[in-house]
Formats: structure tokens, sequence, C-alpha cells
């Protein structure tokens, strides 16, 4: 495994989750088809290699790359499509306020929050695919910061740091009637208490925010 890129993926099996929001009670089923999910979060080497930037207040190529908005890593998968030789997965408006998904496109692009809940229980129904401690860096471990992708044990399907090191950027959006544009952030990161570092919690930002524990992993349709 390459852990200085991030850029490997997993193959994921195709199968249902199923979703919950416990501000509004509600619970809703989601069929997936397999798709693929990188084995770890983008790292800051990868992101540099492509866009020439590192944004992150804590510095490595092996560290993940941090302070990016939602916006910026839907620019870095259309990048690393481009430089791979893929079609891109999102086309973005002249204004730079909108955004649609190419679901044909061979390109990167960020999971959607059912793919990456899927991918994160790897066939388990628990909270946690393991000892919390074993696979997560979170406040009761991290020492307040940032570690190295794939330090720790990584799930059933091979994903390194699901829970745990940085918060991961999903496509959706969170609730457009009430939080507009917000999108859907997964997985807990190295400041959070135990409790927020599990499949099922869900958080939320807004598409422009940079913030110190949240990054993003990519995923690949298979088309």
């Amino acid at each position: 495994m390459d852990v200085f890129t991030g850029k490997e993926l997993v193959a994921i099996p195709p199968g249902t989750v199923t979703l919950s929001d416990r501000r509004t009670q509600r619970s809703w089923p989601v069929e997936l088809a397999a798709y693929q999910l990188g084995a770890f979060p983008v790292t800051q080497a990868l992101y540099a290699r492509i866009t020439g930037e590192r944004p992150s207040t804590a510095h490595g190529d092996r560290l993940p790359v941090e302070c990016v908005s939602w916006w910026d890593a839907a620019r870095f998968c259309n990048a690393l499509s481009l430089a791979d030789g893929l079609v891109p997965a999102y086309t973005f408006d002249a204004g730079g306020e909108g955004v649609e998904w190419d679901m044909s496109a061979d390109g990167y692009r960020l999971p959607t929050e059912a793919e990456w809940e899927h991918a994160c229980r790897a066939g388990t129904a628990g909270p946690r695919y393991g000892d919390l401690d074993e696979i997560a860096w979170h406040r009761g471990n991290a020492h307040e910061r940032v570690h190295d992708v794939g330090g720790k044990r990584p799930n059933a399907w091979g994903l390194h740091d699901m829970l745990g090191n940085v918060w991961d950027w999903c496509w959706d959006v969170y609730d457009a009637e009430v939080y507009g544009t917000y999108r859907v952030l997964r997985g807990g990161g190295w400041f959070d208490e135990h409790w927020s570092c599990r499949a099922s919690a869900r958080r939320r930002s807004h598409p422009t925010f940079r913030v110190d524990d949240v990054g993003f992993r990519i995923a690949r349709s298979l088309v």
C-alpha cells in the first residue's frame, strides 16, 4: 500500500445500508451498486502534487490534507481525474456556485454518505468496526493533533481511518430545507470525543468552510 499518496482504491461490494438522523428521528434504506473508495484519506503529498497547494495547518506528506472546503475537495477530484486521463465527475457552473454530478463519468468523486457508511461498516452492525483505540485517532489518544494516514488498524475491507483522524466530506446536502447548502461530514476527527467516532454519526458544514479536522477521501463509480 502506498500511504504516501492516499490514492489506492478498495473495491466495495454492493449492498443496502440504513441511514439515520438523530435530530429528526428518521431512518431510510439506500441500495448501493458496487463502487471504489480510497483506502486512506487524501494525503497532503497527493493534494500538493495535483494542486500545488498545501492548505493544512499541520505539515507532513503522510498526514491527511485538512483545511479544505467541500468545493476544494470536489475540484481536486476533477483535477485528479484529468491527471489520470479519466472523465471528470463534476461540472461547475460559470459562477462557481452550482455543481452537477455526471454519474456516467469514470473519474474521481466524493462518496455519498450512504456509500461512506456502507464502506465504514464493512459488514458489521455495531457503532464501530473494532475497538476505538485500535482503529481511530480521537480526543482520548491523538494528543490533540492529526496523525499520518494508515496508522491504525483498517476495517475488514481494508479501509483505514474511516473513524477518527479527520472527518470526510461527502457529496450529500445535509438538509436543504433547514440548512441550505450545508454538506454532510462523516467519521469523526482527532479532536472528537468517542461518541462522535461511530459509523452512524453525521455532522454538517458549509461547503466553503475550511477546518483543521476535516479532509476527504476519493471514490469512483464502476461505469
